[in-house]
């Protein structure tokens, strides 16, 4: 076992479970997150069906993994089986909201109407960060460009480990010391 932090992705999707389309978002998610990433990691995916007791399992295994982020993906619309949040609302210690609110602005900056409708969010769990983002691969990217420059940060006020962005791909922010 690596003692590189860890990164767990949860792709949300009936049909993905099923084997009835491909997982595109799961990787998609890795994709971004190693561009944006100095600090080499673990990736850890899996994929689960739009029920809410298995979306806890799985995010619940990789905060007890030590995973310092766990990203999800899928199930945040307002469809009755788009049960992301509910599922996020028996999980999260802590929601940071804000997430949510910025990575909803940026979509709806970048051309998609539909944002509006997203219920995604952000939050702890244990000493990882939990972040929501759609099912859509090419509304990934836009999402995590919003969110990225404060996961960081988060993770490291969260207790979970110190990462580093790549600066020629994204800015992290982190507090002036001193």
């Amino acid at each position: 076992m690596s003692d590189r932090p860890r990164i767990g992705i949860v792709t949300i999707s009936d049909r993905a479970r099923a084997g009835t389309y491909e997982d595109l978002s799961g990787p998609a998610i890795e994709a971004a997150l190693r561009d944006y990433l100095a600090t080499e990691c673990d990736f850890e995916r899996v994929v689960v069906p739009d029920e809410v007791e298995q979306i806890v399992e799985a995010v619940q295994a990789f905060a007890e993994r030590d995973c310092a982020l766990i990203c999800t993906t899928g199930g945040t619309g307002p469809a009755p089986r788009d049960v992301t949040p509910e599922a996020m609302d028996e999980v999260l210690d802590k929601e940071l909201p804000g997430f949510g609110e910025e990575m909803r602005r940026a979509s709806l900056a970048s051309g998609v109407p539909t944002a509006i409708l997203s219920r995604q969010t952000a939050g702890i769990v244990g000493r990882s960060l939990c972040v929501n983002l759609p099912g859509k691969p090419a509304s990934v990217r836009v999402c995590l460009d919003a969110a990225f420059p404060a996961i960081p940060y988060c993770i490291e006020l969260a207790g979970g480990p110190i990462l580093e962005g790549n600066p020629e791909v994204v800015q992290v922010f982190r507090p002036k010391q001193g």
